[in-house]
């Protein structure tokens, strides 16, 4: 008849046992354990694959400020009860010279790496920001690689969705008033420098209309999308601005990329390290609504000195710039300013419609432009403004000279410019002749 046993009793019994001593009763146990944690563990991974819902962020991704500077933000709002407004990162940002009308600091907070907790829309949310060692750093801005983790309860991840769209939102709002200067760095583009704060196209004097037409044309390329796809044209739109030094080409586009909301993106051609490869990429991968900048691509293909030990880096050939342009791995919904100062050194194979569609004379001041360049510095003097372009009439002076004339006269008030108009002309005359020389010296054949 059985009977029961007291626990005291049943280790007794399994300590005299012998097979126990031997070291079989301990591996029993020992899998019983391994079993239970085995199965505690299955749980823990069961209910993270079913209950919860986790989104990651790494630092290559375009929204990895954006959802760093959202959750800061948020965390000084009623109901997002959180630790991220007290365990915080900073970088700050300082405009100009303390003592010499600048000192402006500016702190950008960002949670710091560790784990965070929140309740966003009634539903809890738990933050982690990660940082990996010195060895994980990115080559492109030698800064560590991060990741943000956010996870919350439940299987939608539509509270994620709804935290992007919300940190866009303030990012491009942020932006709304600035200009973003992106660079190629390896296979990205990535902001170069701060946002600046748009230029007007009013501050930059071009021929009468023209600045006008370019901008419009670039609107109705915008708004045609479908019209090309019905009518089977690679959506591309590419622009050659060409014309002396000073004429205000880089000025202009970067004043019509803030009229019309984009963003630029420079590419220097000559660039060692940029291959054929990385232009095709770069130009079938910008951001979105940017432009993209070849400046001076007369000079990219210029022949180099044999001496230069850099010519073993690659470099880009001029097919391979043509093939980024138009060739069967040109990228489309794309916008394309290139500027030169020398339009007859360009092969005919570039400014051909399809790489560029528009060109456009961006020359010296017309009698136009130095009116409206005078009444920039004094507004409501027609008359004087009037007497100035007679003055400098047949005189050819640049867009970039007229403007430094008129910052080192500013405080003269009309009059004094009117009076100094002799020494404009004096100085216009000095530039023509050197510019002639060295236009000459070029075309000398060496001894």
């Amino acid at each position: 008849m059985p009977t029961e046993m007291s626990s005291a009793g049943f280790l007794a019994a399994l300590q005299s046992n012998p097979y126990f001593e031997a070291g079989f009763g301990l591996s029993l146990f020992g899998t019983a354990l391994a079993a239970a944690r085995g199965g505690a563990k299955g749980l823990s991974t069961m209910a993270r694959r079913h209950m919860l819902v986790t989104m990651e962020v790494t630092s290559k991704d375009r929204a990895y400020p954006w959802v760093l500077s959202w959750l800061t933000e948020q965390a000084s709002r009623p109901g997002f009860a959180t630790t991220l407004a007290q365990h915080v990162s900073v970088n700050t940002h300082q405009a100009g010279e303390p003592g010499q009308g600048g000192g402006e600091v500016r702190f950008e907070f960002a949670p710091c790496p560790g784990r965070h907790f929140a309740m966003y829309r009634g539903r809890f949310v738990m933050v982690e920001r990660s940082r990996a060692d010195q060895a994980m750093m990115d080559m492109n801005t030698g800064l560590p690689f991060e990741t943000v983790k956010l996870t919350s309860i439940g299987r939608s991840r539509s509270i994620f969705e709804d935290l992007l769209i919300e940190a866009s939102r303030e990012a491009f709002a942020r932006e709304r008033n600035h200009t973003v200067v992106y660079k190629n760095w390896g296979t990205e583009w990535l902001p170069f420098g701060q946002p600046k704060v748009r230029r007007p196209m009013s501050s930059v004097i071009l021929d009468d209309g023209v600045a006008e037409a370019i901008r419009d044309d670039v609107l109705q390329f915008s708004e045609s999308k479908q019209w090309y796809v019905d009518r089977g044209i690679p959506y591309r739109r590419g622009y050659l601005l060409h014309g002396p030094p000073g004429g205000g080409k880089t000025s202009f586009i970067t004043a019509l990329a803030g009229e019309l909301g984009y963003d630029i993106c420079v590419l220097n051609l000559g660039e060692a390290g940029l291959t054929d490869d990385r232009l095709a990429h770069a130009l079938s991968n910008l951001p979105p609504r940017s432009l993209a900048l070849l400046e001076d691509v007369d000079a990219a293909f210029v022949q180099r000195d044999a001496t230069d030990h850099s010519q073993s880096r690659s470099y880009v050939t001029f097919s391979g710039l043509l093939n980024a342009l138009d060739g069967v791995s040109a990228g489309e919904e794309r916008v394309t300013f290139m500027t030169t100062n020398h339009l007859t050194r360009l092969d005919p194979a570039l400014i051909r419609p399809g790489r560029a569609d528009v060109l456009e004379l961006i020359d010296d001041a017309s009698s136009s432009q130095q009116r409206r360049m005078f009444l920039k510095f004094y507004p409501g003097e027609d008359e004087s403004a009037e007497h100035f372009a007679t003055a400098m009439k047949g005189t050819t002076v640049s867009m970039a000279l007229l403007q430094g004339f008129f910052m080192t006269h500013r405080d003269d008030g009309p009059m004094g410019a009117l009076q100094a108009t002799h020494m404009l002309r004096e100085e216009a005359v000095q530039i023509a002749e050197l510019q002639r020389q060295m236009r000459e010296a070029q075309h000398t054949p060496s001894k």
